[in-house]
């Protein structure tokens, strides 16, 4: 009947990375998206809102664009 040796030193480094992935993940729900995501996503909207004002059927002035 042996016991498992441990190495203390790695058993530590080994809690103490989950404990700061534990930490990143609740960052990571806390703060929502990427920088990468927050781009793409202001990106869209400027492209959607281009879309959107090309089909206006009256400039914003109030005249009309077919006239």
């Amino acid at each position: 009947m042996a016991a498992e040796i441990v190495n203390l030193r790695q058993a530590r480094k080994s809690r103490d990375r989950a404990e700061k992935e534990k930490r990143a993940e609740a960052n990571r729900a806390k703060f929502g998206r990427s920088k990468g995501e927050k781009i793409r996503q202001e990106r869209q909207s400027e492209t959607d809102a281009q879309h959107l004002d090309g089909h206006r059927l009256e400039k914003p002035d109030g005249g009309d664009a077919g006239n």
